[in-house]
C-alpha cells in the first residue's frame, strides 16, 4: 500500500483529523468516502489501512478523477453518492465499516472560475457538480416561475425579503436572459445591503447551487439508506455547512429519520439504529480557522450503527 500523504491536492480538508478519528479505523475494515473531491480525506483514511482493507470514494464531478489515489486498496465510483448502496454491491460489499460525507463545495469549485460557483468571478451561470447533468442555473434564473423562484431561495439560504428578489430575477430576465454570474448580481444588486454584501451575494448563490444539484433530496436519499450499508458497530460521520443539511442528519442521528419524528418503545426510549457519539456538533479549532477560513461553519457529527 502506498502512502500518498505527500499528494498536492486540490482542496484542503476541513476538520480532518477529527472526521478520521470519528469514523474509529480498522486496519481490515471497508470504507466509503462519498464526497471525494481532491481526496484529502480518503488519504488520511487509506495510510490507516492494512493489505485487507479497502476504500471506496465517490464523487460525480469529473475533474475528481484526476485525485484518484493509485493505491490497490481504493477503488475510485465516478457517481452521486445517493446511488452508493448500488456501485457497492456492484463491488460485491455487503456492509461497509464506516462512511463519511463531507457536504461542502470544494475550494477547487470556487476557484474554477468558469464553473460558476463564485460571484467573485464573472462566469457563465453553471453551477453544476455533474457536468453531464442537463439543468443549469441559469436554467433554473430564466425558466422558474416567480412562486418557483420564491421556494428555491426560502429552501436554501436565510436571505431577507426573498420575494423581493424573485421579482428583481423576473424584471431583469424580462429584458434580456440572465447567463452570467455578473447579470445575476446585477439584478438583485437593488436588494443587497452594503454592508453584508458577500453574505447576502453568498446566500444567492448557496441556493441556486443546492437547486441545480437537488442537494437536499440526494442528502435525504443517502442519509436514509446509511442504515442498510453500514455493518453494527459501523460509523457515519457527516460534515455540514449551513442549517438545512445539519437539521437533516441531526434528526437522523437522534431520532433515526430525517423528519425529526421521535418514535418511542414501551419504556419512553427513543426508538432509533443509531447511537449518537457526538451529541453537539464538533466544530473547527481557531488554528484551523486561521488556515482555512472555509471551515468557518463547519460541524461534524458522528453516529454509531446498533446491532438490530
Amino acid at each position: 500500500m502506498q502512502d500518498n500523504s505527500d499528494t498536492i491536492i486540490y482542496h484542503t480538508p476541513v476538520l480532518f483529523e477529527e472526521s478520521i478519528r470519528a469514523l474509529d479505523i480498522h486496519p481490515d475494515g471497508i470504507y466509503a468516502d462519498s464526497t471525494f473531491g481532491g481526496g484529502g480525506h480518503s488519504r488520511g483514511i487509506i495510510t490507516r489501512l492494512s493489505p485487507a482493507g479497502h476504500l471506496y470514494g465517490f464523487d460525480q464531478d469529473v475533474d475528481a478523477i484526476e485525485n484518484a489515489l493509485p493505491d490497490e486498496n481504493f477503488t475510485f465510483v465516478r457517481s452521486n453518492f445517493e446511488f452508493m448502496p448500488n456501485f457497492l454491491r456492484f463491488y460485491g460489499v455487503d456492509k461497509v465499516d464506516g462512511i463519511l460525507a463531507d457536504l461542502g463545495v470544494s475550494s477547487h469549485h470556487f476557484d474554477d472560475a468558469e464553473r460558476g460557483f463564485s460571484f467573485r468571478a464573472d462566469a457563465p451561470l453553471d453551477m453544476r457538480m455533474n457536468r453531464r447533468a442537463p439543468l443549469t442555473a441559469a436554467d433554473i434564473i430564466n425558466d422558474s416561475s416567480e412562486d418557483e423562484l420564491i421556494r428555491i431561495f426560502r429552501l436554501g439560504s436565510d436571505l431577507n425579503n426573498i420575494k423581493g428578489f424573485a421579482k428583481a430575477i423576473i424584471k431583469k430576465r424580462g429584458e434580456h436572459p440572465i447567463l452570467t454570474t455578473t447579470e445575476l448580481i446585477s439584478a438583485v444588486s437593488p436588494l443587497i445591503n452594503p454592508r453584508s454584501e458577500k453574505k447576502d451575494l453568498a446566500q444567492v448563490f448557496q441556493a441556486l447551487r443546492i437547486a441545480v444539484n437537488k442537494e437536499m433530496d440526494v442528502l435525504i436519499r443517502f442519509l436514509q439508506s446509511a442504515s442498510e450499508m453500514l455493518r453494527p458497530g459501523g460509523r457515519l460521520a457527516v460534515i455540514t455547512y449551513h442549517s438545512l443539511e445539519d437539521r437533516l442528519v441531526k434528526n437522523l442521528m437522534k431520532t433515526g429519520n430525517v423528519e425529526g419524528k421521535v418514535d418511542k418503545d414501551f419504556f419512553g426510549k427513543v426508538s432509533t439504529p443509531w447511537k449518537l457519539i457526538t451529541r453537539s456538533p464538533i466544530t473547527p479549532t481557531p488554528e484551523e480557522l486561521e488556515r482555512n477560513p472555509r471551515a468557518r461553519s463547519a460541524k461534524l457529527r458522528v453516529a454509531e450503527l446498533l446491532p438490530q
